[in-house]
């Protein structure tokens, strides 16, 4: 029995590093993450199917006190009973480590009275939402550095703002988990970047040429106040694209007879879309009273929206315009990006809908 039970030492347990669970005997083990944290549990086996029951941290409960709450589960089992009720407590009560998503909700309702405004308040929660789902569901001490990863790799060269405020929040997080005491204090912060994420993810200045570049949403309403003061059909015409978040051969190719403004509504033919499908596209306000300005009283359904002479205006006509605009660095289909970084930012939408009906929400943005 002395070869089975009580395997461990004191000195092993503070000197161990190995990931995995180490064996005391009799169903006890000494459980230690990727990040170094250690913790003690219990494991029984019923109808061949092993279960862990957790006992708390391995800082906080003795190798002694484990050994008692082992002893106390096994004579529990012994008797057909639940070992859970050996130890007098439920499982999430002893010494409970939060999840990300918990604690990450905890951490803002704590602090954000402190911030400039709402949008700031509503940024952190979408961006941890929408992005570091994968981390939500798990224990703050069992988050490691690929958990960190598979967040951030799928948006950090097509949404680089985005990726970049949403590494800083989850290192903010975590950083103040480890003060809190639900990681090792000598651990690395996994999505620290500087000397870590740095040698691991691809520099996004050296591919930003291949990807549209955007202007931030904070400095739309600025560049649509300064475009509003351009007569030319080009302007109108990229104006008309912001605000529905379209893509720009959708808009040149638009004809009256697409457009209800009785509805607010605008129909594209699927032979007009990249998928195929027809897509229809609610007005706002503001794209509304844009093409009541502009239809003339002889609109034929077969005339496009934007022409002159009946010769329509091209993306070319577009770009030299922003770059007349001294916004030569971004691109037209680039507003497209800024519309979605608005509506996951400032917006309560679900990362779905904005990626599936871009104009869903472009009634509340305040261009």
């Amino acid at each position: 029995m002395s070869r089975s039970l009580n395997r461990l030492t004191v000195r092993q347990i503070s000197t161990l590093k190995v990931t995995g669970r180490h064996a005391d005997g009799g169903g006890l083990y000494l459980r230690i993450t990727d990040m170094g944290s250690k913790s003690w549990v219990f494991m029984k086996t019923t109808s061949g199917k092993r279960t862990e029951i957790g006992l708390g941290p391995a800082s906080t409960v003795s190798l002694a006190a484990a050994r008692t709450l082992a002893s106390k589960m096994r004579d529990a089992l012994a008797i057909g009973e639940d070992p859970r009720s050996a130890i007098g407590k439920p499982i999430d009560d002893v010494q409970h480590v939060p999840t990300f998503g918990k604690f990450a909700e905890e951490y803002i309702t704590s602090v954000e009275h402190g911030w400039r405004n709402h949008t700031h308040r509503q940024q952190w929660r979408n961006s941890l939402r929408d992005h570091a789902e994968k981390l939500m569901t798990k224990r703050l001490d069992e988050i490691g550095t690929d958990d960190v990863l598979k967040v951030l790799e799928p948006i950090w060269l097509t949404h680089a703002e985005t990726a970049k405020r949403v590494r800083g929040r989850i290192e903010r997080v975590l950083d103040v988990a480890k003060v809190r005491g639900h990681r090792p204090l000598d651990s690395i912060n996994p999505a620290t970047w500087r000397g870590h994420l740095a040698l691991l993810l691809p520099s996004q200045a050296n591919v930003a040429r291949s990807h549209h570049a955007a202007l931030p949403w904070q400095e739309a309403p600025t560049f649509m106040s300064t475009l509003r003061t351009r007569e030319a059909v080009s302007a109108r015409c990229l104006e008309f694209v912001i605000l529905t978040a379209a893509r720009s051969g959708e808009a040149l190719g638009a004809t009256w007879g697409e457009i209800d403004l009785n509805q607010n509504l605008w129909t594209i033919p699927g032979s007009r879309m990249k998928a195929g499908v027809e897509h229809c596209v609610p007005l706002s306000k503001s794209a509304a009273n844009l093409l009541n300005s502009l239809r003339p009283a002889d609109a034929k359904p077969n005339h496009r929206l934007f022409e002159v002479q009946g010769v329509a205006r091209s993306n070319m006509a577009m770009a030299m315009l922003l770059r007349r605009m001294k916004h030569g660095h971004i691109t037209v289909h680039g507003f497209r990006s800024t519309f979605r970084d608005w509506a996951g930012d400032a917006t309560g939408y679900p990362r779905e809908l904005i990626e599936q009906a871009p104009c869903a929400a472009n009634r509340s943005l305040a261009i």
